[in-house]
């Protein structure tokens, strides 16, 4: 009894004191708590797979009763959103490329008459199928919103049992096959580079405290923001060489396409680099250690995989959800790397997209040149 006694006597002290230590780390504490909450918000309120509400441009050669039918039954459902009534065929060549619209609806001249005369015309719907789960569930339910609009106007039958007197032409650009592989690595290309650049960089002035390395740096006459800069670079180069073997891998073995310049898709992987160090070297400033260091780097890795498109529909997710999505680097690289590989897209059809990175970069360099202090206390 007394052996049992004194090692349950020193079990105890050792629980109290781990409990302790877990009171004291108030970092890891409220990780232990928020990242659970965060799961379930995120898993339970933001992430469709059914998406909704779908930028969506027309393009209507007529003026008639039916069109107008049409185009109102499309506004009314809740899976296109129609936010651009284009006018010429270059106009949707934009929008499509630089990711504005997902979905254009063409309705040719004479469209109503030629559906009065039973000479079954063609809708033409153009879908940006890059993300192929997004552009399914709504080009299934076209059919039955313009046959509805029909019904409407006494151009069919109400009774449903004629068949439609159109025909829907659904031109899948960008991806004709709707293969996963071809949405997925531009994805994956983003999605670890991400992970592994906050890795770098979160454990950077951590580890130099816990080696004791600070106190030299600190000595010598050398600014806080020259001291990112010196800790940062390095690490683009090596995650430049991880974006090549990704790029290679993708080409050769799942057969991905590179269409657009490869000149500039280096200039934004630079810039997405750049912005993705730059937030963890903020956490590093912002740690005590390395292990919370490494745990605000998790916190802020979960939102990019489930709130950038890349898992989900981006268009599927509530408003709020898509709110925080924009506050992501992961969110703008997605789509610069899917409009320049699968698309083809220039300069110009991505400067929202540059200026978003460059400019959560910026903020995040301003913030860990605040926070770095030139003390060890």
């Amino acid at each position: 009894m007394g052996v049992f006694r004194s090692s349950f006597s020193r079990f105890w002290a050792m629980l109290v004191k781990e409990f302790i230590q877990v009171r004291r780390d108030r970092v890891s504490l409220a990780t232990m708590i928020i990242v659970p909450l965060m799961q379930l918000m995120l898993f339970g309120f933001a992430i469709n797979t059914t998406p909704r509400h779908m930028p969506t441009a027309v393009l209507v050669q007529e003026d008639s009763d039916v069109v107008r039918s049409i185009l109102a039954a499309i506004r009314n459902t809740a899976f296109f959103e129609v936010r651009i009534v284009a006018r010429t065929e270059a106009e949707i060549e934009y929008l499509l490329r630089s990711g504005q619209v997902l979905f254009v609806v063409e309705i040719p001249t004479g469209f109503e008459r030629a559906v009065r005369r039973g000479e079954m015309p063609a809708l033409l719907i153009s879908a940006d199928a890059t993300d192929p789960v997004a552009t399914a569930s709504a080009f299934g339910a076209l059919e039955g919103v313009v046959q509805s609009a029909l019904m409407h106007d006494r151009v069919i039958s109400p009774n449903g049992k004629t068949p439609p007197p159109f025909e829907i032409r659904l031109h899948r650009r960008y991806n004709p096959a709707g293969d996963s592989q071809i949405n997925i690595v531009p994805g994956l290309l983003g999605t670890i580079l991400t992970m592994t650049t906050l890795i770098f960089t979160a454990l950077s002035v951590t580890r130099e405290i816990e080696r004791g390395t600070m106190e030299s740096l600190l000595a010598m006459p050398i600014r806080p923001v020259e001291i990112m800069l010196g800790k940062i670079l390095p690490y683009v180069g090596v995650a430049f060489v991880q974006a090549i073997l990704i790029i290679a891998g993708g080409y050769f073995v799942f057969d991905v396409p590179i269409i657009g310049s490869l000149p500039l898709l280096a200039g934004f992987l630079v810039l997405f680099i750049a912005a993705n160090l730059s937030m963890g070297y903020t956490f590093s400033t912002l740690a005590q250690n390395q292990l919370q260091a490494i745990q605000m780097s998790m916190m802020f890795f979960l939102p990019n995989i489930l709130l950038s498109g890349f898992m989900f529909p981006f268009s599927g997710m509530p408003l709020w959800a898509r709110v925080i999505g924009e506050c992501l680097p992961l969110t703008h690289f997605l789509r610069i790397a899917r409009g320049i590989m699968l698309k083809g897209a220039g300069v110009s059809d991505l400067a929202q997209e540059a200026l978003a990175l460059a400019g959560l970069m910026l903020i995040a360099m301003m913030i860990a040149v605040t926070r770095f202090r030139k003390t060890l206390d």
